[in-house]
């Protein structure tokens, strides 16, 4: 069977595209790296379109999970770097978005571990107080670094993350509450006691899936209702049939970004 040359192409190209796609998205955010006291931070940053220094912009922290930990500079960019890179986006919402990378042998959360003996799953043990992990210590000595800067607009700080790093979120918040304008969290989870810390200060939308069989939608839920009790207004949403990975819908929401940037310290 013959095969014209341009269907070899167009299939070519298709195959190819995804691979493209993920290259344009890695070359569109700047390399850099926070040290401090033998520790190394890497991350990753977009500048806005037509940076210029002189100007203050909105910070957007960004974490990722655990699967996506390391120190290759890179795989911290799989999830929601497509939404930043939105020429919609960009156009509209000029702001600095970091994704730093947590090391393979830490966490963001300062949370234990248990396995659960009869379901064979991993159950979290969300901490009241207690030391930051190193990563955790790392990410406060770049937030730090990125607040000293003069074109970082300091009413306009924000956070967000999916599964460990929706824990991570929740635990910077805990840890800084008067820095963050408003955050999102995604398939993450907190001790309720540590709700009282944020609920009034810093606005949150929380996503999960009810079909999360990684991290339970329970911890959300618990959340939401302890943000409420202690006075808090949380946006929540539950995608009745997503799994684990409900960041690619929540991701895909259209007000996420203008609800984000609509808050300011």
């Amino acid at each position: 069977m013959k095969i014209h040359r341009s269907v070899v192409k167009i299939l070519f190209i298709c195959l190819l595209f995804p691979v493209l796609s993920r290259a344009q998205s890695s070359s569109s955010f700047d390399k850099g790296s926070y040290i401090s006291k033998g520790d190394t931070l890497p991350y990753r940053i977009l500048f806005p379109q037509n940076f210029d220094p002189t100007k203050k912009y909105p910070l957007i922290l960004v974490l990722h999970g655990a699967g996506e930990r390391g120190n290759n500079n890179e795989s911290q960019l799989l999830y929601g770097t497509r939404t930043f890179l939105r020429d919609t986006i960009r156009q509209r919402y000029a702001a600095i978005v970091v994704y730093p990378q947590c090391p393979a042998n830490s966490f963001w959360s300062n949370c234990k571990f248990e396995e659960d003996s009869v379901t064979n799953k991993t159950k979290f043990i969300f901490q009241t107080g207690g030391a930051p992990t190193r990563a955790m210590k790392s990410l406060l000595g770049l937030l730090d670094n990125f607040l000293d800067k003069p074109y970082i607009d300091k009413h306009k700080v924000y956070v967000g993350g999916l599964s460990m790093g929706g824990m991570g979120t929740f635990e910077l918040l805990r840890r800084k509450p008067n820095i963050f304008a408003a955050a999102f969290a995604i398939c993450g989870g907190d001790n309720s006691n540590n709700v009282k810390k944020y609920a009034k200060k810093v606005p949150l939308w929380i996503f999960h899936g009810e079909k999360d069989e990684t991290v339970p939608y329970a911890h959300s839920e618990l959340i939401v209702a302890a943000i409420k009790d202690a006075g808090g207004d949380p946006k929540y949403t539950l995608y009745p049939n997503d799994g684990h990975n409900s960041w690619d819908d929540a991701f895909a929401e259209p007000l996420l970004i203008p609800w984000l940037l609509s808050h300011t310290k």
